[in-house]
């Protein structure tokens, strides 16, 4: 592997590992209720360096106020965690900008693909930011917000897979394993939709009670999560038995045993929340480990023929 490969491979991985910056961002953003902190988008009241007291507001304020769920009056932090969410996914762009014009200049006359590829991610980024313009016009409408999810899942694995092809690497021959993976991340997919629905419910009804009495939040939600929860197990079981498969080859074991640390730390965060009155600190983590174990399997995924 020549020297301009291995580096834009490690930046390849840099931009992945910053897209799970980026979720892990969002989720402090729920888990803070700082989701209508910047009512208005791309601007945050009306600025592009937002507030950091009440007396900062411009003087049509109450405007942006009136359209918060969360916040009836200015809150500095909530506002900040929000625009720091913001900009961190603009430095995403850039990076993928930065990706997109490398592979154009390095793979666009031998290996177009990955030139698409890019681009591809980079689209789906402006998607995301569009979305985040939506979902903010919506005040946070569930909707939009399970899209949102789905959105950052493809700019996820969309670099696992330039990864895998530029890697020599021989898949291996196992039809079982293929179909294990699929049908494994297929009930993560819907899993992680059935907790954005949750997700979605736990904000409305930390909401309803000022934020206080987390003893009483889990017992007020109604059938999804209990979807949620029998699908955790059915999906941890597929995550399991795929490490178990992925252990007699090589080229999988590594991968395999991630995904089986993964889905352990993912259930016990459920468990958490579940039994431990939602934890403010165990709702990003959730959410990352989730999104961490849907790349992993889709990884995993593509290296089995």
């Amino acid at each position: 592997m020549s020297s301009s490969n291995s580096a834009y491979i490690r930046y390849t991985r840099f931009v992945l590992v910053f897209v799970f910056v980026v979720i892990a961002a969002g989720g402090i953003v729920r888990m803070t209720q700082s989701g209508m902190g910047c009512p208005d988008w791309p601007r945050c009241f009306g600025s592009w360096i937002p507030p950091t007291d009440a007396s900062q507001l411009p003087a049509d304020y109450e405007k942006y106020l009136r359209q918060q769920d969360i916040d009836h009056t200015f809150n500095a932090q909530h506002t900040w965690t929000e625009y720091i969410n913001r900009l961190l996914g603009a430095l995403l762009g850039i990076w993928i900008l930065i990706h997109v014009i490398w592979s154009y200049r390095k793979f666009i006359k031998t290996k177009p693909v990955i030139f698409w590829l890019s681009f591809l991610l980079l689209l789906a980024t402006g998607i995301q930011g569009w979305l985040g313009k939506r979902i903010v016009d919506a005040n946070l409408a569930v909707v939009k917000i399970t899209t949102h999810m789905l959105v950052a899942l493809v700019i996820a694995i969309v670099p696992v897979i330039i990864l895998r092809k530029l890697k020599a690497i021989t898949p291996v021959q196992d039809k079982g394993t293929k179909w294990l993976a699929l049908i494994t991340l297929l009930l993560l997919l819907v899993q992680i939709v059935l907790g954005t629905e949750v997700r979605e419910q736990i904000d409305e009804i930390s909401r309803s009670l000022n934020y206080l009495q987390r003893e009483l939040w889990i017992g007020r939600l109604d059938f999804f999560f209990t979807l949620h929860k029998a699908f955790a197990w059915v999906a941890a079981i597929g995550c399991v038995a795929l490490f178990w498969r992925a252990l007699p080859h090589k080229e999988l074991a590594g991968l395999g045993a991630w995904t089986f640390v993964v889905v352990l730390l993912t259930l016990l965060l459920g468990l958490g929340m579940n039994y431990l009155n939602v934890p403010a600190i165990a709702q990003p983590l959730h959410l990352l480990s989730s999104s961490l174990l849907f790349v992993l399997v889709y990884a995993l995924l593509l290296r089995v023929k």
